[in-house]
């Protein structure tokens, strides 16, 4: 099993469960959690025996957003030579977008719990994720506009695919709030729940039906939806006679086709 410092990890059911671990700053983002969002989902994915996850945070919120401290430190940073420290500073905002990148690279499907507060960078994490679900005390924003910065590390690129470019543009250009009732209405989440607790139950159920299917179909699928969102129609359709070319032919389609036969569940393979 892996240990991290500020994350909470425990698998069951074939399920991984990933709980953000920084209730006393409302679980913001500091430069150990960055690291650990790699080594998570890395691990997640290579996994053999987990097929699904689950992203929550303890205490109150979800996710504050950036630790501020940190941020002021990382802009404290400099080199004697200009150019060099932009260099510098280009390297550190592309290592973080890649912590982020990692639960979209997962490949397992990876369900955001959300309860509280989901602002900042809290708002880039679940937009990586694969599903949405949220309490309904949760509330999102956009809050790097009210920094003096251009959020980058994925908001701004994968929200319009969720939301839409012109709800996107609003709550970017804005910074204002966006309570459980307007998420759902917008398609930020798929649905809302009364509190945490019955929103885990839910979401945790939603899991173990995924982890209950062929491992290999859900990676492909998983594959080929980001695959389509980059690409043409007809780069995506080749793409996918190209997958299922090479993993069609598996043992899960004869599992399933044995399984209904004999009026059992299917046992797949990890």
């Amino acid at each position: 099993m892996l240990s991290l410092k500020t994350m909470n990890i425990h698998i069951e059911q074939k399920v991984a469960n990933i709980e953000i671990s920084r209730p006393e700053k409302a679980n913001a983002v500091n430069r150990l959690m960055w690291k650990e969002f790699k080594e998570a989902f890395a691990w997640v994915s290579e996994t053999p025996e987990i097929r699904a996850a689950i992203l929550s945070g303890a205490g109150e919120h979800f996710c504050s957003g950036i630790d501020l401290n940190d941020f002021r430190s990382m802009m404290k940073e400099t080199d004697a030579c200009e150019g060099r420290k932009r260099e510098n500073l280009r390297k550190t905002i592309l290592e973080l977008q890649d912590s982020f990148n990692a639960i979209e690279k997962c490949g397992k499907p990876v369900i955001a719990a959300i309860h509280g507060g989901c602002i900042g960078a809290g708002v880039d994490m679940t937009s990586a994720c694969d599903i949405r679900y949220c309490s309904k005390d949760a509330f999102f924003v956009i809050k790097e506009i009210d920094i003096g910065m251009t959020a980058d590390v994925g908001t701004l690129q994968r929200l319009p695919h969720l939301i839409g470019d012109g709800i996107m543009r609003e709550l970017a250009y804005t910074g204002r709030q966006v309570d459980a009732d307007e998420a759902k209405k917008i398609g930020l989440v798929n649905g809302h729940y009364e509190s945490k607790g019955f929103m885990m139950q839910k979401v945790t159920d939603l899991a173990q039906q995924i982890a209950a299917k062929s491992p290999l179909a859900i990676r492909g699928t998983k594959e080929m939806i980001l695959y389509t969102r980059d690409h043409s129609v007809s780069e995506a359709l080749n793409y996918v006679a190209t997958w299922n070319a090479g993993m069609l032919l598996s043992q899960d389609i004869l599992e399933i086709v044995a399984a209904q036969r004999e009026n059992r569940a299917p046992d797949f393979e990890d």
